[in-house]
């Protein structure tokens, strides 16, 4: 028979399965375990619970959990904040930050990027600005994963001042840095210096993702770059073999549909691995539009008319 201690062990190890798989079933069916063998109130099970409810995105069960829980570790709040950050609920995020703070649990390099995060998808500058001084004021300022954050932070917030700051001063950098650097910039179309970090980031022999190619083709759409567009993009093909995602594609429709080239807009959506959504069908209905494209129009909506009749 295993002791108390041993079966808890147990439990946990289990439970950190179901974390790193995010099985649901499965941890619904070791929570109904845990209740019946009166294991479940245990402080450090609960915390395991809420852990494993909010990495599956249960956060009704996991806030139920968390409100029995009387011993509240650094782990558990980060878990927890990270949750409400993933699916959107960025008040929700901060709020349980700011609980954190009043209990004066201590801070780890895991806590303030999702709080990060939250800030800049609200956004909240000025909070975003004091979870800055938490960054440097807990050691955590060689940190990469924090130093990422606040760069997004204040660059989705409008400061890119900040951003440029914060960017400057890193001792490292990693593809998120200069992506979200140049993310910031081609929000506000200042294109130049998304195409300058752009050749600087190869030039340190780093590769661009997907998520740079959008960062850069979203300034080129924004700016009325076609050409500069189109270059970008086949080098993303071509030089990086990068597959384009829908993403991509959609900021290549934006691009070239702004530009009224709407009929090298239609050959991409037909050329494209990615299946169209409502949002790039739209996009494309609406340059048709602005241009007196009627016939280019015509098509499309038949060509809609026909995807949807197949997907029935």
């Amino acid at each position: 028979m295993p002791t108390h201690q041993g079966t808890i062990l147990l439990f946990s190890k289990l439970l950190d399965s179901c974390y790193s798989t995010r099985n649901l079933h499965m941890l619904k069916q070791l929570h109904a375990r845990l209740i019946i063998t009166a294991i479940s109130h245990h402080d450090f099970i609960r915390a395991k619970l809420v852990s494993t409810y909010s990495i599956c995105a249960q956060l009704h069960e996991a806030s139920i959990i968390f409100s029995l829980t009387n011993r509240r570790s650094t782990f558990l709040y980060n878990s927890f904040i990270r949750a409400f950050a993933s699916v959107n609920q960025f008040f929700d995020s901060i709020n349980v930050f700011r609980e954190m703070i009043r209990a004066g649990k201590p801070l780890d390099r895991h806590t303030l990027p999702p709080v990060l995060k939250s800030c800049a998808s609200v956004p909240a500058l000025r909070l975003g600005r004091n979870v800055h001084v938490l960054v440097f004021s807990n050691g955590f300022d060689s940190d990469v994963a924090n130093l990422n954050s606040l760069v997004t932070m204040y660059a989705k917030c409008g400061d890119l001042r900040s951003a440029r700051k914060v960017f400057d001063e890193m001792l490292e950098r990693n593809v998120v840095t200069w992506t979200a650097m140049m993310s910031g910039y081609g929000t506000y179309g200042r294109c130049e210096e998304v195409f300058e970090l752009f050749e600087r980031m190869v030039g340190h022999g780093l590769e661009p993702d997907g998520l740079t190619f959008t960062a850069v083709l979203t300034a080129c759409s924004h700016g009325g770059l076609v050409d500069k567009g189109m270059e970008y993009f086949e080098m993303m093909r071509d030089r990086f073999k990068l597959r384009p995602s829908l993403e991509h594609c959609s900021c290549m429709v934006d691009m070239l549909g702004r530009a009224g080239r709407v009929e090298e807009a239609e050959t991409m959506v037909e050329m494209m691995d990615a299946i169209p959504d409502e949002a790039l069908w739209g996009a494309l209905l609406a340059a048709c539009k602005t241009h007196g494209k009627v016939e280019v129009a015509e098509r499309l909506a038949e060509k809609i008319y026909a995807r949807r009749l197949i997907s029935t």
